[in-house]
């Protein structure tokens, strides 16, 4: 019994410091230096949540930037149910699904550019991704211009001005979040 008792103080001490006091403490200093990342990075349209910055959401809207197509399973943009296709490169279905892409987006976009981003037909790999580059974005210009009647120049500005830089300059691309754009779209026929 007298090995025992060091191996069960051991290991209550060890519960009790990782089961415990480590999470209280990380649990408290995320709250306090990086409160909004903490608490999900969500958007706010005045007092209600229309959604979070780290999420995609499916727009079918032709007025509003779609995002990167969705993997997830049932519903696009489910955050339950996070991945990619899985499908190989060489798999036919893969091609098929790339091919009825771009189709579905040249029908939907047909003044613009017949060179369709590659990020408006393969899916993230979390299928959740809501950035895109702003070249995407821009691709989408004309569409958007004659749904909302709004000018093609007005929402170029606006592309760019809702462009985050990379950490430095150099880590990482210029993207767009796609949520925070349409947001500004509507806060724009709001007014």
């Amino acid at each position: 019994m007298s090995a025992l008792r060091p191996a069960v103080v051991i290991f209550l001490f060890l519960a009790v410091i990782t089961g415990g006091i480590y999470p209280l403490v990380t649990t408290a200093l995320g709250q306090w230096l990086f409160h909004t990342q903490a608490n999900g990075s969500l958007i706010f349209d005045h007092t209600d949540i229309r959604g979070s910055r780290l999420t995609g959401q499916s727009f079918t809207d032709p007025g509003y930037f779609q995002g990167r197509p969705s993997a997830t399973a049932d519903t696009p943009d489910n955050p339950m149910a996070s991945g990619g296709s899985n499908l190989a490169g060489s798999n036919p279905a893969l091609d098929k699904l790339f091919t009825d892409r771009i189709a579905a987006l040249r029908a939907a976009n047909p003044d613009a550019s017949s060179r369709v981003p590659v990020e408006l037909v393969t899916a993230s790999a979390s299928g959740l991704d809501p950035h895109l580059t702003p070249a995407a974005a821009l691709w989408q210009v004309p569409r958007i211009a004659k749904a909302r009647h709004l000018s093609p120049q007005w929402l170029m500005q606006q592309v760019q001005a809702a462009t985050h830089k990379p950490l430095l300059g150099f880590l990482g691309q210029p993207v767009v979040n796609i949520v925070e754009l349409n947001m500004a779209l509507d806060a724009h026929k709001d007014n």
